[in-house]
């Protein structure tokens, strides 16, 4: 249960800023050292937008994954990285995204980088004398939506995805044991591949893998659970339906399972009830596809409405998704208003 109602978070990613765009682009002209304090300003930009809104909860908006060879895929071994998208003309979308080789026994000796992405935000957090008036979260991909970007590969022990989740889920679930060792308080485990995929595969398979996933710190951390239908250049991927994923999903094991709910509509409000018997639920209140910029009224409005189903202290206000996709100065409005409507509805309770 929250320590206080209505508790405002993100899911993980926020905007690069434009330089850091154009920098990852060009990293071959950065040395280590460069490379380092370009991630720590972001994340100082980052931080510093999530503070100026008013968050909760913020994090270090995922700015330092700034290309697959500096993001998980990165810290794998085992893989061969994929260098050109399959398609490359068109409207972007998931498609366009390839995927890599598996060419010898799955193994990350240095971690996934999450660790190291944590240490930073709790520094630049200090820095800004905020590292006590927020809650910092980490986040990071659970095994299956991380397979899905590696070919199987039978000759190895792989023959399709669910081998290659298989192999991954130690491999997570080290790294969220490090997240806790090095004292982070809150940890998002996205699967959103779990609820894009739900409707053609075993569900309780996906309960049984997360919960395996995060067995060793459940009750050490606060566990979230993201889930939505996809994000890639706003555009989502299966079809957007929370109820074939329940009951089935109410088993996972997490304190905090957000749900996608703005850019739908609001469709099936009615199950957050389901979901705020067992744990807090966050509801996507700010939709991160549209360029609409909610207003607090908007905000205040839709936060009342979850609260026709679920008590304050069980609410988590979000984004519907990651940040990333959408342009820096429309996710500082966004959050401002997010954070601005649910001050509004407090001062009601």
């Amino acid at each position: 249960m929250n320590q206080f109602p209505l508790r405002t978070s993100v899911i993980g990613s926020y905007p690069f800023p434009a330089w850091l765009e154009h920098a990852s682009q060009h990293l071959e002209r950065f040395g280590s050292e460069d490379r380092a304090e370009l991630q720590s300003d972001a994340v100082t930009c980052a931080v510093k937008d999530q503070l100026a809104a008013g968050l909760d909860v913020i994090t270090d908006g995922e700015q330092t994954r700034l290309d697959f060879n500096l993001s998980f895929y990165g810290y794998l071994q085992g893989i061969d990285l994929e260098s050109a998208s399959p398609r490359r003309w068109g409207p972007p979308a998931h498609d366009q995204r390839g995927r890599h080789a598996v060419v010898a026994p799955l193994q990350a000796p240095r971690g996934l980088g999450a660790v190291e992405e944590y240490r930073r935000l709790e520094t630049v957090a200090r820095d800004l004398g905020a590292a006590n008036r927020v809650t910092l979260k980490a986040s990071i991909p659970g095994p299956y939506t991380l397979s899905g970007r590696l070919l199987p590969n039978a000759d190895l022990g792989y023959p399709d995805r669910w081998a290659l989740t298989e192999a991954l889920l130690p491999l997570v679930r080290q790294e969220l044991e490090a997240l806790v060792a090095a004292g982070c308080r809150e940890i998002s485990v996205d699967e959103p591949s779990m609820s894009c995929y739900g409707y053609r595969e075993d569900v309780r398979r996906f309960v049984d893998l997360f919960n395996r996933t995060v067995e060793t710190v459940t009750g050490k951390t606060r566990v979230c659970m993201h889930l939505c239908f996809g994000n890639y250049k706003a555009r989502a991927i299966g079809p957007r339906q929370i109820a074939p994923l329940f009951p089935a999903f109410l088993d996972m094991h997490c304190d905090e399972m957000h749900v996608e709910m703005a850019s739908r509509e609001f469709s099936e409000l009615e199950l957050i009830a389901q979901v705020a018997q067992r744990r807090d639920v966050a509801v996507g209140i700010v939709d991160v596809k549209s360029y609409y910029i909610e207003t607090p009224e908007d905000i205040a409005a839709r936060v009342r409405r979850c609260l026709e189903h679920v008590p304050a202290d069980r609410l988590v206000l979000a984004p519907d998704c990651g940040l990333s996709q959408t342009a820096r100065w429309a996710a500082r409005r966004k959050l401002l208003a997010l954070c601005a409507g649910a001050a509004l509805v407090r001062r009601t309770l």
